[in-house]
């Protein structure tokens, strides 16, 4: 198939890409400012510029454009099946214009470059569109109220590739829940969003959060998600009009992160209290300007606990791997071995590796 990936430069694009000419598709990767496409892995993949020829079956050419703009900014519409449109700001603190440009403004010129080119469209969107409400959540649910720019955008680019299926174009809406680590290795190429509030944590920055009795986060594996969108994309004639949750089997509870974090010496340990009892401004004077600073964009999630429901899913991707306390481990080791947040055991140096184990 001839598949076009917007944010193929990005986390999620960047793995799609290599999955999908690993599996013999011909694809072009839609870039913007940096022009390298890598996995998951950090392996940057082989491609060529798109100016000299369209791909071949299993090869990557990038092709410079820009979501903003109607057309991505191409010269031509491109000779595509599926426009698989992943390209997103994620950041939770963004200006309202930058996520009506990139956002939604991205896909509104994905759904008309799909129909310009008569080709589908898979919009990667996310679960918590829910925005704040809570329980169980249907595939085909959206929230009315929300917590961030980042989610209202995502739910009003939804509804606008709704709108365009209500006008027959043939397409589908993946929506992954909070993407971290694989599931085998717990490596993720670039630590973002909910990793910025874990490292606040870890390195004893932020001790005390609002956390609610029974709150729960749905963290799922980059691969499951990868996994998902591409069986998605290689079965549109099946998922079209479908939205699919690509998320957990079931939601990670917030007592068991806290508990996770805090079995590694030398790394802070959470102390989630009830909502009601949380003051910021009783904190220590450097714990209240980094709550302030960074980790307030995050304290709603630790207020509540959707579940995803996954009866669609199902029927067309593979089960999520485990994402139980052997898993949260694995993430926690690999922030550590890799860097990203510094372990200081007060008692001995190093990590004692028997604090991984479940």
């Amino acid at each position: 198939m001839r598949i076009l990936v917007t944010g193929a430069a990005g986390l999620i694009g960047g793995e799609l890409v290599a999955r999908l000419a690993g599996r013999g598709h011909a694809v072009t990767a839609l870039v913007h400012k940096r022009h390298e496409v890598a996995g998951n892995n950090g392996v940057v993949l082989a491609s060529r510029p798109a100016v000299s020829g369209p791909p071949v079956p299993g090869e990557v050419v990038t092709l410079a454009g820009d979501v903003r703009m109607p057309g991505f900014g191409l010269d031509a519409v491109p000779d595509v099946e599926l426009v698989l449109h992943s390209a997103a700001i994620t950041a939770f603190d963004a200006a309202p214009e930058v996520y009506e440009a990139v956002n939604l403004g991205g896909a509104r010129h994905a759904v008309a470059l799909a129909e310009a080119a008569g080709a589908a469209l898979l919009q990667v969107s996310t679960a918590y569109v829910c925005g704040t409400r809570d329980g169980r959540i249907g595939e085909d649910e959206t929230g009315t109220a929300f917590v961030n720019g980042y989610e209202a955008s995502k739910a009003a680019g939804e509804a606008l590739v709704r709108a365009a299926m209500a006008r027959g174009l043939r397409a589908a809406i993946a929506r992954p829940s909070i993407v971290v680590g694989d599931s085998g290795t717990g490596q993720i190429r670039s630590f973002d969003n909910i990793y910025m509030i874990f490292r606040l944590i870890a390195e004893g920055r932020v001790r005390t959060l609002p956390g609610a009795a029974g709150a729960s986060l749905d963290l799922v594996p980059i691969d499951h998600v990868c996994t998902g969108i591409v069986a998605m994309a290689e079965d549109m004639a099946r998922v079209a009009g479908r939205t699919l949750h690509l998320v957990a089997d079931a939601p990670t509870p917030l007592a068991s992160i806290g508990a996770a974090i805090a079995a590694v010496p030398g790394l802070g340990t959470p102390n989630f209290v009830d909502p009601a009892d949380f003051a910021p401004e009783n904190l220590p004077p450097i714990e209240r300007r980094y709550h302030a600073a960074a980790a307030s964009l995050y304290t709603n999630y630790l207020l509540r606990g959707p579940v995803f429901d996954t009866a669609v899913a199902r029927q067309f991707v593979p089960p999520c791997p485990d994402t139980g306390r052997a898993w949260l481990d694995l993430l926690i080791r690999y922030c550590v071995e890799a860097g990203f947040v510094k372990a200081r055991p007060s008692a001995r140096q190093g990590i004692d590796s028997a604090a991984f184990s479940a």
